[in-house]
């Protein structure tokens, strides 16, 4: 089946391989991207010859997040309930239908993985990370908290606070150090190492291996993961009726000069991410 925004392929066995494929706009997040993502990692749950997928980017990153020059209100992938607060609503509910598959799926970050892309990834089983990755949720410096808002789920209360306050990147190392990525390795590293453990999981049997990855899960939604991160959606439409979100989406034109002075004039004080000097 031919796809505009992704290519699929079966590299090892019982392992199927989603690489979001565009690098012109740093696999940048839009509908159709999405829609393309959950349809065949849906395929691949129902799949008895599939046991396990990935999920990696193609060119300099994994993600750089939600694709702000598209209009995504439109050409949603799936409906969810309108109203305010409608699109964290939404993308949260996207993620949630990953951790929701029975079969498990692995994220094979390198690069940049900003924003909406380290929502995809935590909705991910196993995150294995370039040890040079840069991750982190810059959006919280002028626009809002994420609409899927993991943070102290994985990382704990103080690396939470302290990343959610500043909108700074972990490296690779950092995020499994602290608990968000499994393991990181050298770039030249990473896809064979998450190749060779997506092989090792496929050879446990698919009835067995969704309880297994369903008991962790469960454990999560009883302390309460589920509940708080679909809470936080309504703290994250909350902020952009602040009078600071307000004039800063105010700038925003869908057209690529806009957008990118938009992200300069965000992480410029700062000076990293785009705007970092070597």
């Amino acid at each position: 089946m031919s796809y505009q925004h992704i290519i699929v392929d079966d590299p090892r066995p019982r392992v199927r391989r989603i690489t979001l494929n565009r690098p012109e706009k740093r696999n940048a997040l839009n509908n159709r991207l999405r829609g393309e993502i959950f349809e065949v990692l849906e395929q691949a749950d129902r799949d008895p010859g599939i046991s396990i997928s990935i999920l990696r980017g193609a060119g300099p990153c994994f993600s750089a997040g939600y694709d702000l020059s598209a209009d995504n209100r439109v050409d949603q992938p799936y409906h969810s309930a309108s109203g305010p607060g409608q699109w964290s609503r939404h993308v949260v509910e996207g993620w949630f239908s990953i951790w929701d598959l029975a079969k498990p799926v692995i994220a094979q970050v390198h690069g940049y993985c900003l924003a909406g892309g380290t929502e995809l990834a935590t909705a991910c089983d196993v995150v294995y990370v370039a040890d040079d990755a840069q991750i982190g949720y810059p959006p919280v410096r002028l626009m809002s908290p994420p609409d899927m808002q993991y943070h102290p789920w994985l990382v704990g209360m103080r690396r939470a606070m302290e990343l959610m306050l500043t909108g700074d990147a972990m490296s690779g190392r950092e995020a499994a150090d602290w608990g968000y990525a499994t393991r990181s390795f050298p770039l030249a590293e990473l896809e064979a190492k998450t190749l060779d453990f997506a092989e090792r999981a496929a050879k446990v049997p698919i009835e067995l291996q969704q309880l297994n990855k369903r008991s962790v899960h469960r454990a999560m939604e009883i302390m309460g993961a589920r509940a708080a991160i679909r809470a936080g959606t309504e703290i994250q439409a909350l902020a952009f009726t602040t009078e600071a979100s307000k004039a800063y989406m105010a700038g925003f034109r869908r057209d690529g000069g806009s957008v990118k002075a938009q992200l300069d004039q965000r992480d410029t004080t700062f000076g990293d991410y785009r705007t970092k000097k070597e």
